[in-house]
């Protein structure tokens, strides 16, 4: 089982190495229109840590969904998604005349849950216990931005 692209998070773990390899093969074929995925790099050494991305673009209602991981353990907590996020949420509100982001979490996820909110993101609802994380179960928390948020941050 390959931990590294789980992150801790339940939606994409467990999963082997193989799947990692034909998922990044999918992901080169990816139309920026609708969905693409940017890796994150520890800029002191250009180590790939993570990878941040968006999908399920929808130019008419204005709406992407966002996600970011950093999978190597020894850079959580320094920044890296935050500031992964970040770029991403400027360059998705430069680059495409969108309303609305959004992404979400499981309720374990304190550091996320943090980045989010500190970033402008604002808790809009949960799906309770529907995440299973080694046997316990935890809250789905979905956040939102809309570009006037956005721009008041700015």
């Amino acid at each position: 089982m390959a931990r590294w692209a789980a992150a801790g998070d339940p939606c994409f773990g467990p999963v082997t190495a193989e799947a990692i390899g034909l998922g990044f093969d999918t992901m080169l074929r990816l139309n920026p229109r609708e969905s693409s995925v940017f890796t994150v790099e520890d800029l002191a050494g250009g180590r790939v840590i993570g990878m941040a991305d968006y999908r399920d673009l929808d130019p008419y209602a204005e709406v992407a969904t966002l996600g970011v991981t950093i999978g190597e353990r020894e850079f959580w907590g320094h920044g890296h998604g935050s500031d992964a996020l970040r770029l991403l949420v400027d360059h998705l509100f430069g680059a495409y005349c969108l309303n609305r982001l959004e992404l979400d979490t499981w309720s374990g996820n304190e550091r996320a849950v943090r980045a989010f909110t500190r970033l402008g993101f604002q808790e809009e609802g949960r799906r309770r216990s529907a995440a299973l994380v080694d046997g316990k179960r935890y809250d789905r928390v979905l956040f939102g931005m809309l570009r006037e948020e956005w721009t008041n941050l700015a």
